[in-house]
């Protein structure tokens, strides 16, 4: 029988890296995995949290107490290495996993990015973080290494890569809703797209905030960061768009997880539902974790809740031309930690359903 393989995650006291510390403890080809806490960065350096971090996952998320503990031990790249430890999954913000992630690669580990700090390749993107590396040319090599971890559309690429970027969650669903389309080349892409997206409140991460305030969440429905939201960039590189061909506007939805993006573009010729269903269809053939629905039925957030399925349907208008998509996903699964170990099981010649709901 194969070695088991043994993996570590930083931030699992996150909402996404919960739902990743569930997964792989379940998975049946890893050990039980190792996890980390990040040090705390101070005006002195960085230092370990100490007596203030918690021991163990369990103290916060009291869930998870009586299944023989979940210890969390300091970050440290040597350690892993020495432990034996092959893969690294960091849940970590954008700044943290741009400083880990030189020291990681540098121990040997191949690693999984939650965040964006790996996920753009065009600097205009990337200028949205405002990253400051202390070796700037490392990270300007690891960012072009770093493969984006879409599976449906790379996964030649992550089997082989070192570095995968995770992509976010709402990019998740604009962009496996319009890749076969776009690909086909069957988008007026000068009459532009326009992608009209709710998440639920885990997406906005476990610290709270002004907005994120029950008070302020609960009987609302509110838009935010218009023309300004990272996951722009990545919907515009992965679908090879500009960016002026695609307004995408996030809103916030009071419940706690599920994302619902509806998509409006214009076909550059007739079109019927059928030639539609088919080409999503061809495209998505060999990719288990998408679904496509067929009209008139359209997929809908409690569908996908608890899986790692991306759910895809349309509705064409009776001119063949008018097109809406609707794609839903769970955030803290394919949005997020399902998607992370779907690229694990790419990367070690597994079934990508494999240990996934």
């Amino acid at each position: 029988m194969a070695a088991k393989l043994k993996t570590a995650v930083l931030g699992a006291t996150g909402y996404s890296g919960l739902e990743l510390a569930r997964i792989l403890q379940r998975h049946p080809r890893l050990e039980k995995p190792m996890l980390l806490r990040r040090r705390q960065r101070s005006s002195s350096g960085a230092q370990d949290l100490g007596a203030d971090a918690p021991a163990d996952l369990a103290e916060v998320f009291p869930q998870l107490a009586g299944n023989g503990g979940y210890p969390l031990r300091a970050w440290s790249g040597t350690e892993l290495r020495a432990q034996g430890v092959k893969l690294l999954f960091l849940a970590t913000p954008h700044e943290a996993s741009r400083r880990i992630v030189p020291e990681a690669v540098a121990q040997g580990l191949r690693v999984i990015d939650f965040s964006g700090a790996w996920r753009l390749k065009r600097e205009e993107h990337r200028a949205v973080y405002g990253f400051h590396d202390a070796d700037a040319a490392m990270a300007a090599k690891l960012a072009e290494r770093g493969v984006y971890g879409l599976p449906e559309l790379h996964a030649d690429c992550i089997r082989k890569a070192q570095l995968v970027a995770n992509p976010g969650c709402y990019a998740t669903s604009v962009i496996l809703a319009l890749a076969p389309l776009v690909k086909a080349g069957w988008v007026d892409r000068e009459r532009g797209i326009i992608a009209d997206s709710k998440s639920g409140v885990s997406g906005a991460g476990r610290a709270p905030t002004a907005k994120t305030h029950f008070v302020s969440v609960a009987d609302n429905v509110s838009a935010y960061s218009v023309f300004e939201h990272r996951h722009l960039g990545e919907m515009a590189e992965q679908l090879g768009l500009q960016d002026e061909e695609l307004t995408f506007t996030p809103h916030l939805l009071p419940i706690p997880r599920g994302i619902l993006s509806t998509i409006y573009l214009r076909l550059n010729g007739q079109r019927r539902a059928a030639e539609i269903e088919h080409c999503l269809r061809e495209f998505y053939a060999e990719r288990g974790w998408v679904r496509v629905f067929a009209p008139p039925k359209l997929p809908q957030i409690q569908y996908s809740l608890h899986t790692n399925y991306c759910d895809i349907g349309f509705c064409l208008a009776d001119d063949g031309r008018r097109l809406v998509m609707v794609a839903c996903l769970d955030n803290l699964l394919k949005g997020a930690a399902g998607q992370a170990a779907q690229n694990m099981n790419l990367m070690y010649g597994w079934d990508e359903r494999e240990g996934l709901p």
